[in-house]
């Protein structure tokens, strides 16, 4: 049963994705999937950006200050943010919030027979229903992460300012030479920016994708729908965990 579920999730992933390009294009119900994966979870994101930066610099500060070295924590506290924190811990929260509710949605759908209405009247539920979330998710996770990483950083340049006593053009000086040391893509786009934004691309199919599937293979009522939302968020947060760690090994491998 597991490896039918693997392949049916394959499946859902390889349909959803080759409707892209098929018409009719349901624009609308992009854009209003846009709103609610990416607007409506901007605010739990930043907050969350925000204090994992400062939390980073305040530790970091007392481990480095061992060495005389807390004019580095705006390198350490960027490269941490844009290379690992920022992207996984928006997409864990994304997942916690955004993935629940598509599963909870779609679930619904499934439990009323509206999506075998939509076959009824010709309309294939995947091309309706998944392609726009996965478009949705995919374009709106690196938004949400470059945000997380923005407010992260400065979450830094504020414990570095006024609890270590690092001043804040020095601060901002250590992280433009962090994203400088990794170089370029193109001569114009940091390596570092690269790897932080492809990472949250791929969560943002992990989280559409995943939400849907347990969705559309809900059963047992309203009971279903929960165990749905619940599945969700729980193999959707191990993905990205899994994921993470292979494709840093391949990001790594590619940029060093």
């Amino acid at each position: 049963m597991r490896v039918l579920a693997v392949q049916q999730y394959f499946g859902l992933a390889a349909k959803a994705i080759r409707f892209i390009v098929a018409r009719p294009f349901y624009i609308g119900d992009v854009v209003q999937q846009m709103d609610s994966i990416g607007v409506e979870s901007l605010g739990i994101v930043l907050l969350t950006g925000f204090f994992t930066g400062m939390v980073l610099a305040l530790q970091t500060s007392v481990q480095m200050a061992q060495f005389g070295a807390t004019m580095y924590i705006g390198r350490l506290v960027t490269a941490s943010m844009v290379r690992e924190l920022g992207p996984v811990l928006a997409a864990i929260l994304v997942a916690g919030r955004v993935g629940s509710g598509i599963a909870a949605q779609i679930g619904s759908m499934r439990v009323t027979e509206q999506i075998d209405a939509l076959n009824t009247l010709g309309v294939d539920p995947i091309k309706k229903l998944v392609t726009p979330r996965l478009i949705a998710a995919c374009v709106m996770m690196p938004v949400l992460t470059i945000l997380s990483d923005t407010v992260g950083i400065g979450g830094g340049n504020v414990i570095a300012s006024v609890y270590v006593g690092i001043p804040t053009t020095l601060y901002w000086r250590t992280v433009w030479e962090q994203v400088a040391s990794g170089g370029f893509v193109l001569r114009y786009i940091p390596t570092d920016f690269v790897q932080g934004l492809v990472k949250p691309f791929v969560f943002g199919g992990i989280i559409a994708i995943t939400g849907c599937f347990f969705g559309i293979n809900t059963k047992g009522g309203t009971e279903g729908v929960g165990n749905a939302t619940t599945r969700t968020v729980v193999v959707a947060s191990v993905l990205i965990l899994v994921v993470d760690y292979f494709l840093t090994q391949v990001l790594l491998f590619l940029f060093g």
